[in-house]
């Protein structure tokens, strides 16, 4: 018996595991963990039906409702615009707790502007228009005339 054998069955007889041949024949199913979405996959999810808000939500944070310290993100030319989709905490923060929504969170961030655009459309958004105007999204809403 070549000694690395030997030496393998020595220790797994020390740490009581069972030789091949009387291990059960039963394989464990491995369950597979779901694949963490990213915020622009909940984005896109979260706005399936109004596809220009995922345009509006790349131009306004990149994606990005919390910087790299974990904190909320807050927009470089306006540090009360916040979140995913940079609601503005001076214009609307009141308006949306008396909603009893969170714009710190993503699900609230994103609710609250589902809110917005229901009740405005993109106008919210305009000082970014200039990034998502010409996306696809935005000529198909155009051309809808909405």
């Amino acid at each position: 018996m070549p000694f690395a054998l030997g030496l393998a069955l020595a220790l797994s007889s020390a740490l009581g595991a069972t030789p091949a041949s009387t291990t059960p024949s039963v394989v464990p199913t491995l369950g597979i963990a779901p694949q963490a979405q990213t915020i622009r996959d909940q984005v896109a999810e979260y706005f399936y039906d109004i596809p220009v808000m995922v345009d509006i939500a790349k131009c306004e944070s990149h994606f990005r409702q919390f910087n790299k310290n974990g904190e909320v993100y807050r927009g470089k030319l306006n540090d009360r615009d916040v979140g995913v989709m940079q609601v503005n905490e001076d214009y609307h923060l009141g308006a949306s707790e008396k909603l009893g929504i969170d714009i710190y969170s993503l699900e609230g961030n994103m609710e609250y502007a589902r809110y917005l655009y229901e009740r405005e459309g993109t106008t919210p958004w305009n000082s970014s228009k200039p990034c998502w105007g010409n996306t696809q999204s935005a000529k198909l809403l155009a051309s809808a005339g909405k």
